[in-house]
């Protein structure tokens, strides 16, 4: 599947699950500091709308902060009724503009923001584990200043049980392709979904 193919399935999937929230789990708070489920729903309407060009202006009008920007971005999309904002989240659902950034880009935010909603609110995605595991890949050898995850693995070997990822060496981290891309974008993950004696260190 191509990338762009596998966001479209993918927000087409949360808004599936949007759809059955209530006005209270729209409300609950997330794993982005700061934002809750209706948070992340409005950034993720923005960052489908965002070209290239586009980013540009809004980082020179955030005077290139990355959190600016994105505040104002939320800002920018977040309707006071829910039902609006996932109206606007569904006619930019299949859109394939991105900013200027790798396009596996794309797959760590459908994964993880699919991700940062569902666990918010109790429900459970069902992911394809070979885009998981590139997502896993990009952020592995992407820097933390880039929002990757790279200075987070040294020292480690991460290991998937269900993809083949197997990079770096030292102390042994496992888990599902999809708990250790959550782990290296600074996400909690559950009990027991990182085992070996470098899981304690990464979730620290």
């Amino acid at each position: 599947m191509t990338v762009w193919t596998v966001v479209h399935d993918e927000r087409a999937a949360l808004i599936r699950d949007l759809e059955r929230l209530t006005p209270e789990q729209w409300s609950a708070p997330t794993a982005c500091a700061g934002w809750d489920v209706h948070d992340v729903v409005a950034h993720l309407v923005d960052t489908a709308k965002t070209t290239r060009l586009g980013f540009v202006r809004d980082m020179i009008a955030a005077r290139f902060d990355f959190d600016r920007q994105n505040a104002r971005g939320v800002a920018r999309e977040r309707h006071a009724d829910p039902d609006r904002t996932l109206a606007a989240f569904r006619a930019v659902a299949d859109r394939a503009s991105t900013p200027p950034a790798p396009i596996a880009t794309r797959l760590v935010e459908a994964f993880v923001h699919g991700e940062d909603i569902r666990r918010a609110v109790g429900l459970t995605g069902d992911y394809p584990v070979a885009e998981v595991a590139e997502a896993l890949r990009f952020q592995l050898r992407t820097t933390v200043k880039m929002g990757g995850g790279r200075e987070s693995a040294a020292g480690l070997r991460v290991i998937a049980s269900d993809a083949p990822v197997d990079q770096g060496r030292g102390d042994e981290v496992r888990g599902s392709a999809l708990a250790l891309l959550l782990a290296f974008t600074q996400r909690p993950t559950g009990p027991g979904e990182l085992t070996g004696p470098g899981a304690a260190r990464l979730t620290r």
